[in-house]
Order: C-alpha cells, then sequence, then structure tokens
C-alpha cells in the first residue's frame, strides 16, 4: 500500500479512445431503446422525455462513481495506470426488460404510461435485489475459478460484441471495412493517425464522411435527427411507487422474470469485475454489484426502466490504456446529450457500420484476456465455457421468427441457451477442478446445476418447480459419477478415502 499522494490524472489522451468506445456501447443502447419502444407504441413523451432522461441518470452516477472508486485503487496501490470500470446499461437485461416486462404490461393494461411505470418498479425492484445479493459478492467470487468466470464473459464478447458487431461493420463493407482497418492500425499497431486523432474517433468521422459521399446514409439522416433536439429535463419521478402496486398485483407473473435476471446481472457484474482483476486492476466485487443496484434504484426514481451493471468492455479501456477521465467525460457527455436530444441526432446521423469495429476491438480484447490471464492447462474450460453463449446468440436472434429453422440444427440449442451464464460458469468451473482431479468439487459444481435446472434458471423458458427434469437429471447422474472417480483416485493415489476427500475439499479453494 503507497503511503504517499499518488498524482493520478483526471484525464489523459488514452481516455479519448476508451471515451467513444464507451459512449457507442451507451449510446446503441439508447437508441435501441427509443427505437423499439417508439416502436411499440410509447409516445416520444415517455420515451424521450422519461426513459433516456431516466436512464441517462443512472450512467452518470455509475461512470462519476467508479472514476472515484479508480483514484482510490491508485492511491491504494501507488499506481497511476489505474483504469476506472466502464458501465452502463445490461445489454441482455436490457432486451428482457424490452420484451419481458414492457410488452406484456402494455398489452396487459392497454395503457403505454402505466406499462412504463411498471417496468420502472421492476427496475427499482431488481435493482433492490442486486444490492442484497452484493453481500455475498467476494465469497462467491472466491468459490469461482477464474477460468469459468472469463470463459462466460469470452462467450457473450464473441458473439453478442465481437461477433455482432462484426457483421455490422460488413453490412457497409466500403464504410465497415475501412473503419476496422483504421482501429486495428491504431489499436493494435500502435500508429498514430493523422493530426494524432484518436483512431476511434478517426474511424466514426471517416466511416461517416464515406458513407455520405457514397449514398449509404441519405442527407433526409441529418434533418430527421435534428428534429428531436429540445430540451428533456432529468426530473424525479415517483412512477416506481405506482408501478409497483401493480407489479405485486395483477402482474405479479412478472416477478419470475425479475428474480433470474436480477442474479444474471449480479454475476454479469461479477464476472466482468473478476476479467478487469485480470488485466490488472483488483476492485471489491461486492461494493461493484451493490453501486450497480444503486444505480438502477436512482434510475428508476428519475424514470429509467433499465438495470445497469459494469461493462465486459472495461477490458479493451485497459488495453487503451486509459484511466478515469474517459468515465468522467462519459458521464458528463450522457447528461447533455440526454436532456437536449442529442442522443436520437447522433444515433440519426452516424452510421452503425462506422462505431461498429471499436467493439469488435473490445470483445476481441475480452477474449484475449480469457485465455491470457489463465495457465495453460485450463484452456479447455475457458473453452467449454464460451461455447453456451453460442446457443444463446442463435436462440435470442432466431428462435422468435424461425424456431423450426432453430430445432431443424438441433434440439439443443434453446435449453443449451438459456440461462447461458450460469451454464458457462458450471460447466467451466467442472472442467476446471476435473483437470486439477478435484472430483468433489466438480461433483459440487455439478449439483449446482441440478439445482438450478430444476428450479427454472437453466435449461428453462421460465422459474417454475421441476422445470428441466432431463437436465438436472443429467447433473446429478454426473455428479455421482464425479463421486466414483474420487474413491478411485483416492485408491490409485495410495490414500485413504477419508485422506484423500479432506484434501479435496481444501484443494483450490
Amino acid at each position: 500500500m503507497s503511503s504517499k499522494t499518488v498524482n493520478y490524472p483526471w484525464y489523459k489522451k488514452e481516455d479519448t479512445d476508451a471515451f467513444f468506445a464507451l459512449f457507442q456501447n451507451n449510446l446503441a443502447n439508447f437508441v435501441i431503446i427509443a427505437v423499439t419502444m417508439l416502436g411499440m407504441g410509447f409516445p416520444a413523451s415517455i420515451v424521450f422525455g422519461k426513459v433516456i432522461p431516466g436512464a441517462a441518470v443512472a450512467v452518470m452516477f455509475g461512470n462519476i462513481y467508479y472514476a472515484y472508486m479508480a483514484n482510490r485503487l491508485a492511491q491504494k496501490e501507488g499506481r497511476t495506470d489505474v483504469t476506472a470500470l466502464s458501465y452502463g446499461i445490461s445489454t441482455p437485461v436490457m432486451f428482457v426488460f424490452l420484451f419481458g416486462v414492457l410488452v406484456p404490461a402494455k398489452t396487459i393494461t392497454g395503457d403505454p404510461e402505466l406499462a412504463w411505470k411498471i417496468a420502472v418498479a421492476a427496475a427499482f425492484l431488481s435493482g433492490f435485489i442486486e444490492v442484497l445479493v452484493s453481500f455475498t459478492g467476494n465469497w462467491v467470487r472466491k468459490q469461482l475459478p477464474r477460468a469459468a468466470m472469463l470463459g462466460a464473459v469470452a462467450g457473450v464478447a464473441l458473439t453478442f460484441i465481437a461477433g455482432e458487431m462484426l457483421f455490422n461493420t460488413f453490412s457497409i463493407p466500403v464504410v465497415g471495412l475501412v473503419a476496422l482497418a483504421i482501429i486495428i492500425v491504431g489499436m493494435v499497431g500502435k500508429m498514430a493517425m493523422p493530426f494524432n486523432i484518436p483512431s476511434s474517433l478517426f474511424a466514426v468521422i471517416i466511416g461517416t464522411i464515406l458513407a455520405f459521399t457514397l449514398g449509404y446514409q441519405s442527407p433526409t439522416k441529418i434533418s430527421e435527427g435534428l428534429a428531436h433536439i429540445g430540451f428533456y429535463p432529468l426530473l424525479p419521478s415517483l412512477a416506481a411507487f405506482d408501478g409497483m402496486t401493480y407489479l405485486f398485483g395483477s402482474l405479479i407473473g412478472l416477478l419470475a422474470i425479475l428474480l433470474p435476471i436480477s442474479l444474471y446481472n449480479a454475476i454479469e457484474t461479477m464476472n466482468n469485475v473478476d476479467a478487469m482483476a485480470a488485466a490488472g486492476d483488483s476492485y471489491d466485487i461486492r461494493e461493484c454489484q451493490a453501486v450497480d443496484g444503486v444505480g438502477a434504484m436512482i434510475g428508476a426514481a428519475f424514470g429509467g426502466p433499465f438495470p445497469t451493471t459494469v461493462y465486459i468492455a472495461t477490458v479493451g479501456s485497459k488495453w487503451m490504456g486509459a484511466g478515469r477521465g474517459y468515465s468522467i467525460l462519459n458521464a458528463i457527455v450522457f447528461g447533455i446529450t440526454a436532456v437536449t436530444g442529442v442522443i436520437a441526432t447522433l444515433a440519426a446521423i452516424i452510421p452503425l457500420a462506422a462505431v461498429a469495429p471499436i467493439l469488435v476491438f473490445v470483445g476481441i480484447s475480452m477474449v484475449a484476456t480469457a485465455f491470457q490471464s489463465n495457465e495453460k492447462k485450463y484452456f479447455p474450460a475457458v473453452a467449454i465455457a464460451m461455447l453456451p453463449y453460442f446457443a444463446n446468440y442463435v436462440m435470442t436472434r432466431f428462435n422468435n421468427n424461425a424456431g423450426e429453422v432453430v430445432a431443424g440444427i438441433s434440439e439443443g440449442i434453446v435449453p443449451l441457451g438459456q440461462g447461458a451464464m450460469f451454464t458457462a460458469i458450471i460447466l467451466g468451473a467442472v472442467t476446471v477442478y476435473v483437470i486439477d482431479q478435484n472430483y468433489v468439487k466438480a461433483a459440487y459444481f455439478s449439483l449446482i446445476g441440478a439445482a438450478l435446472s430444476f428450479v427454472g434458471l437453466m435449461h428453462a423458458p421460465k422459474l417454475a418447480i421441476n422445470a428441466a427434469p432431463d437436465f438436472a437429471i443429467g447433473y446429478i447422474l454426473i455428479a455421482v459419477f464425479f463421486v466414483y472417480c474420487t474413491y478411485q483416485h483416492a485408491k490409485n493415489t495410495g490414500k485413504t478415502e477419508k485422506e484423500f476427500i479432506a484434501k479435496q475439499h481444501n484443494k483450490a479453494s
């Protein structure tokens, strides 16, 4: 621990690249929220006047707090290379709230404003659940192997970030390929761009110019975007309390969605904080989970119906050499853009193909970190933990409109994709302990998998008793097999069964 004050900079040039990566990530989510809710029939007065400003308040709170945490860590360890945690709306959770909360609430009530209030109440409750979960955060972190956690994160990074954004990059190849080349040369090759412009900003500028010059982006997009300019104040709201009456009344069924998705969000935060620890900056998981929960509750108090989380993009920011400045700037800029309506304007003007390559880099850096931060012998565990998210991606993108196609590929895609975060961690942990020949802990995690399957947190569309019986039985059977392996291994090593089991309990703890 350092005994003197460290001159930890408020802002440095590397923060600029990281800011654009984080801003684009948050911006993309805000645009999806706006476009989707407008398409559902929610009026612009709610979307731009309440939802976007409320969500922005949550983003502002979290970014400022994580900048404070970064400075605290820098002073504690006497370092100036600490990177603040990236923070924003959780993308998977956002989709659940859009289609699992807002849609049914609006369908049942027939009232957009009431549906919004119910969703705000759900977000407030979700944040409260994550705060409660935070009390066990560090303990859980010690019990879960790093290869399992980082493998799960790498699965998200490869599919939903790097993969999805590479698809968008190639949607307009003349724009996307040029922007991708700039990102690779600037961020991977470390070559300076003209006039020392940050490579991410340079990619966005060149990509946008190409899109308009070559006709891929219509000039009318500018006027459409400017039409949203206005003043949308950040005002506290009692919507959460109004909606709570319905959430615990006629729409109590939505609670079955909130519990698993809130647990997922807490685990996502834990995984992403652990990924950052592997990259060199170790933050307190309990505090981060509490901050994410409080952020969601504060956002809900201002009308934002979406929970927040630490982003896996943090490691990408670490690779860029960012500090705390990018986080502070993101909070300031998002506050301004939300209040003025600039978010919608920028989304209309800048083509996705111009900014997608930034997140391709972020996703790939996450995958690389998952392998680099683990011993070579654990690579199989990292790889198997990544796989459930391939199923989750296919299920999420195609199952609603083409279920027969997904089923035609394999009947296992949908159940493997359901609760992918839990499945990834269970499979990864089991593999780690098998590699370590710690069959007792492999059996423990198999039984946890059985329990999660039984209640519907894995391999099932919703919470229920005996939700996925075939999977529960399967996990129990492999737990029995691992018990057999324990005794067989004890026999082969010449130890008494009691001595061997005692050693297995302590091994890898």
